[in-house]
């Protein structure tokens, strides 16, 4: 009998390839780039950050975090501010309309989830949903790279 964590590995690539969320970019039915939606949510629960800060957040190099800030100042979605705590960087913060396109294409994501799981008990999805942060948590300890929970 193979080990139980092959079956999450085949699950786990099978779920990245579906549509509910980003996934390589954007997305047909998605309001934002995948890398905007990410990082306008992990500034809406941190606050404003640098482009150092979102690098160690991600792992990522200074020079991608800047091409995709860069991308969300463009489309309207986070400008540059001081530091608010009077730091040297500056540092990005969501705008109003960046906000409202998260909340619409969150919500457009929580839609797709809800028709998928529509024959599933809440106690079903709200155990899923432990598991799943659970999972992702063991990866943040692994990579030492936690992500903030609002």
């Amino acid at each position: 009998m193979a080990r139980p964590t092959y079956e999450v590995e085949y699950e786990q690539m099978l779920l990245g390839r579906h549509g509910l969320a980003h996934r390589g970019g954007r997305h047909k039915n998605a309001l934002m780039e995948r890398s905007a939606y990410i990082i306008l949510s992990r500034i809406r629960v941190q606050g404003p950050m640098s482009v150092g800060e979102l690098s160690d957040a991600f792992g990522l190099d200074a020079s991608t975090l800047n091409r995709q800030t860069a991308a969300a100042m463009r489309a309207g979605l986070a400008e540059r501010i001081a530091d608010p705590e009077g730091g040297m960087a500056r540092k990005f913060r969501i705008t109003e309309k960046g906000a409202q396109l998260l909340d619409g294409e969150r919500e457009r994501v929580v839609r797709s989830l809800d028709r998928v799981m529509k024959d599933w008990p809440d106690e079903d999805i709200a155990a899923f949903a432990d598991y799943l942060k659970r999972f992702n948590t063991g990866i943040e300890q692994l990579s030492m790279r936690p992500w903030p929970r609002p």
